[in-house]
C-alpha cells in the first residue's frame, strides 16, 4: 500500500508560518470518514457502539470530533476520565477500563456513572469500599494460553497481566449478581495491532461462547460484549490495510452463529479501539536541520524520540515522506536521528530515501495514536504542538507547544531563583 501524505509541502509551508516544526498534525476528513466506515461496519448490530480508547490520542479537541459522531470514551486513568467529563461525555457513554486501580479512580468513574470494567475479581471487594455497585458492570477476561490465527501465534495472554481466569469469571458474575448488579458486560483483549481481518472474529467466537456459557451458569443477563482494541494498522506499505467491513461481517456470522441461537440476540456489540481510529490521521512534520557524513550518512531533524518515541523504544517502522520528493527515487541510504543524548533516537536506520537537502520537510506516518501521548521531556526537550487539518483546509492549534515555564512549573524556586527571565 502505497503511504501518501495527508499533507502537502505547499501546505506545511504555509503552516510553519505560524507554528514552528515539530509538530503533530491530524486529519479530521480522514478521521470522520474512517469512524463513520466503522459504525457501517456494525450497524447490524443496533447497540453496537465505539468507545475511543482516550490512551492512544489524549486530545479534548478529538475527544469531541469523535462525540459528534456518537462516540464514546475508554478511560484507564483519573486523568482521561477528567478530560472526558470535560468535553461532556459521561454516564454509560465512558467505559473505564482499569488495571491496579486506585481507590481514587474508582471512585471518580463512580461518580460519572461510567461502565466499569473489573481487571481482578479481587477489585469487587476493594471496590465495595467506594464507592455502591451500579446496575450495570463488566470483567474481564483472560482466557490464557497463546493466542494464535490460522495458526500464526499473534500473542501470549498467558503472559499479560490483565484480566481473570475462566473460574474466576463466573466466581465474580455471582458476586456481583448478589451485591444488586443486574446487566453483565464481557470484555477481553488477546493481540495487539492485529493486521488481519480475523482478529475481531476470532476474539468474538472466543466471547460469544464464553457469554453464553457464564449466562447459563449464573443466570446473569449479559447486555454486551466488548471486543476491546487490536485491531491495526499497517505501518510499513508491503501491507494491506484491514478491512473494517468484512471484520465487522465477520463478527456477525459469528453472532448469528452462537448468540442468537441462545436467546442472546439482544448483546450490544463494544469496541474500544485507538490505533486503529487515529493512527494514519496523524503524522509527525520535523524539518531536516543537520547532516553528518561519518561512517554512515545521517540526516538530523528538529523531532526527536520525545515527539515520537515507538521506534527508539521498539524498533517500531515508521514511513518517512520527504515533502516535494514524493517521486524521486530513493537512491540514498540514511538514519534519520533527533537531538537526544541516546544512540537509540532514530525515526530509521539504514532508510533509502530521496536525497534529502538540509530544510526539507519530513512527514512521519501513522503518528496519530501513540505518538504525541507517549512524549517525554528527557534532556530538557519540550513537547511539540498538536494542529488539526481542517475539512475546509484550515489550521486550528489543539494544543500548543511547551515552553520552558511549563517546564519549570513543578519546581517552587522560592528563596532560590526567583527571576522567570530564563524560561520566557
Amino acid at each position: 500500500m502505497e503511504k501518501i501524505p495527508f499533507v502537502t509541502k505547499e501546505q506545511v509551508e504555509e503552516i510553519v508560518k505560524t507554528y514552528p516544526t515539530p509538530f503533530h498534525l491530524y486529519d479530521e476528513k480522514g478521521i470522520l470518514e474512517n469512524v463513520r466506515r466503522l459504525k457501517q461496519a456494525f450497524s447490524w448490530n443496533k447497540g453496537y457502539r465505539e468507545f475511543f480508547a482516550v490512551k492512544a490520542t489524549p486530545n479534548p479537541f478529538i475527544l469531541e470530533l469523535l462525540k459528534k459522531e456518537g462516540v464514546g470514551t475508554d478511560c484507564s486513568s483519573y486523568t482521561e476520565l477528567l478530560m472526558s467529563e470535560a468535553v461532556g461525555i459521561t454516564g454509560h457513554d465512558i467505559m473505564f477500563s482499569s488495571n491496579v486501580t486506585p481507590a481514587k479512580d474508582f471512585r471518580k468513574a463512580a461518580e460519572l456513572g461510567a461502565i466499569i470494567n473489573f481487571d481482578d475479581i479481587t477489585h469487587i471487594d476493594y471496590f465495595a469500599g467506594i464507592a455502591p455497585f451500579p446496575e450495570t458492570m463488566c470483567c474481564r477476561y483472560n482466557p490464557g494460553g497463546k493466542f494464535a490465527i490460522h495458526n500464526q501465534i499473534m500473542d501470549s495472554p498467558q503472559d499479560a497481566k490483565y484480566g481473570m481466569t475462566r473460574e474466576q469469571l463466573t466466581e465474580a458474575y455471582r458476586k456481583l449478581k448478589a451485591k444488586g448488579v443486574k446487566h453483565f458486560g464481557l470484555h477481553a483483549f488477546l493481540a495487539s495491532n492485529t493486521v488481519t481481518n480475523s482478529y475481531y472474529p476470532k476474539l468474538a467466537r472466543i466471547l460469544f461462547q464464553t457469554a453464553v456459557e457464564l449466562q447459563r451458569e449464573t443466570g446473569v443477563h449479559i447486555a454486551f460484549i466488548n471486543l476491546s482494541g487490536g485491531v491495526g494498522i499497517p505501518y510499513t506499505p508491503d501491507k494491506e490495510p484491514n478491512d473494517i467491513l468484512k471484520i465487522g461481517e465477520g463478527v456477525r456470522e459469528a453472532y448469528e452463529e452462537i448468540l442468537t441461537p441462545a436467546g442472546m440476540g439482544d448483546v450490544a456489540i463494544y469496541t474500544e479501539l485507538g490505533r486503529f481510529m487515529l493512527g494514519p490521521y496523524g503524522c509527525l512534520v520535523t524539518q531536516a536541520i543537520h547532516e553528518k557524513h561519518i561512517y554512515k550518512e545521517y540526516i538530523g531533524c528538529d523531532a526527536c524520540a520525545a515527539n515520537l518515541m515507538r521506534p527508539a523504544i521498539y524498533g517500531a517502522y515508521h514511513h518517512i515522506t520527504v515533502l516535494g520528493k514524493e517521486h524521486e527515487p530513493c537512491d540514498h541510504m540514511y538514519d534519520v536521528t533527533g537531538g537526544l543524548c541516546e544512540n537509540n533516537d532514530k525515526f530509521a536506520v539504514d532508510r533509502m530515501l530521496p536525497k534529502i537537502d538540509i530544510g526539507d520537510y519530513l512527514v512521519i506516518h501513522d503518528a496519530g495514536a501513540h505518538g504525541f501521548a507517549m512524549g517525554y521531556n528527557y534532556n530538557g526537550k519540550l513537547r511539540s504542538a498538536e494542529l488539526l487539518l481542517r475539512e475546509d483546509g484550515s489550521v486550528q492549534m489543539i494544543r500548543r507547544a511547551e515552553t520552558p515555564k511549563d517546564y519549570f512549573a513543578t519546581f517552587d524556586f522560592t528563596g532560590l531563583f526567583d527571576d522567570e527571565k530564563y524560561w520566557e
